[in-house]
């Protein structure tokens, strides 16, 4: 059974578009690492992470995470067909926009 010091840091720097440094190997990653933070905030495990950029990509970053795991909450919750479910998937949709406006990478998931 692993513990957390056998999990490997994840360093995401989200001001690699900036850099001029973006390209597809780092989105499926990107994606990847995204994805990995879900599930452990949807387990109840720690994973060590690392978040670099300016602090407003930082902050669009973890905003993002907020409302994707307040919608997915609301749809486990209520399902797709209810008001606190669109209202929930409206500000994912709002802080998506606000990220990729600020980082200029794509939010893995639609």
């Amino acid at each position: 059974m692993m513990n957390e010091k056998d999990l490997v840091p994840v360093e995401i720097d989200l001001g690699v578009a900036r850099k001029g440094e973006l390209n597809e190997s780092f989105l499926k990653m990107f994606g990847g690492w995204v994805e990995t933070i879900m599930q452990a905030m949807f387990g109840g495990s720690t994973l060590p992470v690392t978040v670099k950029g300016t602090r407003q990509e930082v902050r669009s970053f973890a905003n993002v995470l907020g409302k994707e795991r307040s919608y997915m909450q609301a749809y486990k919750k209520h399902g797709l067909d209810n008001a606190s479910t669109y209202k929930s998937k409206y500000s994912l949709d709002k802080a998506v926009k606000a990220f990729e406006k600020v980082t200029k990478l794509k939010w893995p998931f639609k």
